[in-house]
């Protein structure tokens, strides 16, 4: 099969040939129709400190997928060959304390697809059939090759209550964006988004999004004093990792806010933590996805409103084929985009 591969422990990948995976009695095969590109996978190509600290090469990277089930095991249940599926990244022990505990999305010792085994930047791909989710007729391939970076999206944004609460999202990259438009379904009232590249706070708008703040320019409290908010935001979405969004966004929290907190810090950073006892605020880190949980609540969601999966799909930015996975790496590492899709049948 063709693949897009990295040989060595060293910047760089290749479009090349490697070995079809075979199936073990609990697995499927699955030929892969169209990957996302994540920020995971810009790192791996550049090969930086964090790639050089967690990525087992040589391998094929890749963990955001669509495809059609070609093969099955023989232990395999509920799937058939002729499923149209995506598949959950982190594969886990099954037998430390969380796994255990039904709390898999914990494992002490998961496996990241395309980080520590081979991933989904090829023509086929083998994944445990615990793994994999099927996905309903009305999820386009596209749809389907973001269902990851949804999922942390959906994670993010259902951490807490939000029907008639005040959101702050700091960070519009492709999964802020998403983390908008899912609040904005969930019943919350009024959403301010802040970002500093103006594109990606035009998108904000168009996901449901009432402020947006560009915070090299603006303050955060514009937008409360323009929304009529009284108090601060109850709820917010820390999607950026820049190290000054967690404390303008704890100046904006109500008493009692709650911070859900993805975005991950490149370095550490200061906060206010008086500011964090006496108005009695929550941080809770979030990574990737509950499972199944996440996954059952996203594929709901997308299911019963065409509204939510239209703005969903906004975040698409371009599908490329995969012969051109150059031209699609540098879309994606370019500032102000959406979601670049590679297109595997277009080898």
């Amino acid at each position: 099969m063709k693949a897009l591969f990295k040989p060595a422990a060293a910047a760089g990948l290749e479009l090349t040939e490697r070995p079809d995976p075979t199936p073990g009695p609990a697995d499927v095969i699955i030929r892969v129709l169209r990957t996302g590109i994540c920020g995971t996978d810009l790192h791996i190509r550049r090969w930086d400190d964090w790639a050089a600290s967690a990525v087992a090469a040589p391998l094929v990277p890749g963990h955001e997928f669509y495809g059609e089930v070609v093969e099955i095991g023989d232990q395999v249940r509920d799937i058939a060959v002729g499923d149209r599926v995506s598949g959950e990244g982190h594969i886990v022990c099954g037998t430390c304390r969380n796994c255990r505990a039904g709390r898999r999305q914990m494992c002490i010792r998961t496996i990241g697809l395309g980080v520590q085994r081979d991933g989904a930047f090829a023509e086929y791909l083998s994944l445990p059939a615990t793994n994999v989710w099927k996905h309903h007729d009305d999820v386009t391939p596209e749809l389907g090759a973001i269902f990851d970076p949804l999922g942390n999206a959906v994670h993010t944004a259902l951490t807490y209550r939000l029907v008639g609460e005040d959101v702050l999202v700091t960070g519009c990259g492709p999964i802020g964006l998403m983390s908008i438009a899912v609040a904005r379904h969930a019943g919350a009232r009024f959403i301010t988004a802040t970002d500093v590249s103006a594109p990606r706070l035009e998108m904000a708008k168009a996901m449901g999004a009432d402020q947006v703040i560009d915070v090299s320019k603006q303050d955060i409290r514009e937008a409360q004093a323009a929304l009529g908010m009284r108090e601060g935001f109850d709820v917010g979405f820390e999607m950026s990792g820049a190290p000054q969004a967690l404390p303008a966004m704890i100046d904006n929290m109500n008493h009692g806010g709650r911070i859900a907190m993805l975005g991950l810090p490149g370095a550490g950073f200061s906060i206010d933590w008086g500011k964090l006892v006496t108005h009695m605020l929550t941080i809770k880190g979030i990574y990737g996805r509950e499972m199944f949980e996440t996954w059952n609540a996203m594929g709901a969601m997308l299911q019963t409103s065409a509204t939510l999966r239209e703005s969903i799909s906004r975040v698409i930015a371009e599908v490329i084929p995969a012969r051109e996975w150059e031209k699609g790496f540098d879309a994606a590492a370019a500032a102000g985009t959406g979601k670049i899709i590679l297109d595997w049948t277009q080898l």
